[in-house]
């Protein structure tokens, strides 16, 4: 395994995507709109339930 492969799907790479999603979904709720599925998978959260989410 090449060392850029492993920094991608090793912990770096995972919190960097979590970080990630968790930007993306917090600027879309402050719009007033949906976060992306992707997004939402990303954090744990299950897209289908997000409209059951007080936020």
């Amino acid at each position: 395994m090449s060392f850029r492969k492993s920094i991608r799907d090793g912990f770096l790479g995972r919190a960097f995507a979590m970080i990630s999603a968790a930007n993306a979904a917090s600027a879309a709720v402050e719009a007033g709109r949906r976060p992306k599925a992707r997004d939402l998978r990303e954090l744990g959260i299950d897209p289908s339930m997000f409209g059951r989410i007080n936020h």
